[in-house]
């Protein structure tokens, strides 16, 4: 399993940012998929989660109406499309995908917002 995250950056308050998730080594239709993320000194939180075949979602509540969770199971990937963005969603964000004994993390890409 490889998870590759991209599309982080520095964005002003009130900006937008989407970020993709490459994924590979396993069958990307069958599985759902979760976007994570970790500020500085705070625990990794899950954000939002889609299920896989795209039709159910959901969002922590600091999110939603915000964040979008979306994927593409041609091409094996997934997406975070963020508006709205606050300085509070500073972190680094966390493609991932579970088994029952086994979790899969990419390298994560860093999110920041600021003035």
């Amino acid at each position: 399993v490889q998870l590759v995250e991209s599309g982080g950056g520095l964005v002003q308050p009130g900006g937008s940012l989407r970020l993709s998730c490459t994924a590979s080594g396993f069958s990307f239709s069958y599985y759902a998929m979760r976007w994570y993320r970790q500020a500085p000194g705070k625990e990794r939180e899950l954000v939002a989660t889609i299920d896989s075949v795209g039709g159910g979602t959901h969002y922590v509540d600091s999110v939603k109406e915000r964040f979008t969770i979306s994927r593409d199971n041609t091409k094996n990937m997934v997406y975070l499309q963020m508006k709205n963005l606050k300085p509070e969603d500073t972190a680094v964000y966390y493609c991932n995908t579970w088994r029952i004994n086994s979790n899969y993390w990419g390298q994560g890409t860093q999110v920041t917002v600021s003035s």
